[in-house]
């Protein structure tokens, strides 16, 4: 399961409002190969599951992972950043061994 703070729940509701997203959309959350340290964190709106998905729901906000991801993404904590230092989505996942600098790429 994922969960999403309260700061991340809000920014997720503002974007879904902003994008004139359809209702039942969700937010899908995914690995992929790349980025400095190996795989790389996906996030999109969506309101088509998939084969295989699995979906759960964290402070009022949906989450989709396909299958493959769900393995690398159990426990991770959704957080969102405003500060000075910086303005975006930050994943905090128990299951990393090492991430790098800007917090979209990780190893396990």
């Amino acid at each position: 399961m994922i969960t999403v703070n309260e700061n991340a729940r809000d920014e997720v509701r503002k974007l879904l409002q902003e994008e004139g997203r359809p209702e039942g959309s969700f937010l899908r959350v995914g690995v992929k190969g790349g980025g400095c340290s190996g795989l790389m964190y996906e996030m999109d709106f969506d309101h088509v599951m998939g084969e295989g998905d699995q979906a759960f729901e964290d402070n009022e906000v949906k989450i989709v992972v396909d299958r493959k991801s769900f393995l690398y993404l159990v426990g991770t904590e959704l957080q969102y950043s405003g500060g000075l230092n910086g303005n975006g989505f930050v994943f905090h996942n128990p299951n990393a061994n090492r991430t790098c600098g800007c917090g979209e790429s990780f190893s396990l």
